[in-house]
């Protein structure tokens, strides 16, 4: 589980030389970004914040996001 502080500072990768970039979590294993709405997983208690893999969920809704993958 992510720490709130930690949860607090992070900011979406893409967006977050010209927006907020905040990312809200949800089902405690995605990060969505409230500006553009990438999603990004949470694996092993490590958010995954690679602006390709954000873009890989961006278009699926949040209550359709599988299980976060396991780290490689």
């Amino acid at each position: 589980m992510l720490n709130n502080d930690l949860l607090e500072i992070l900011r979406c990768p893409a967006c977050s030389a010209s927006e907020a970039g905040i990312l809200k979590l949800e089902r405690k294993e995605w990060l969505v970004c409230q500006d553009c709405g990438r999603k990004y997983p949470i694996s092993e208690d490590i958010p995954v914040l690679l602006i390709d893999e954000g873009d890989k969920w961006k278009e699926t809704a949040v209550k359709d996001l599988p299980p976060a993958p396991p780290l490689l």
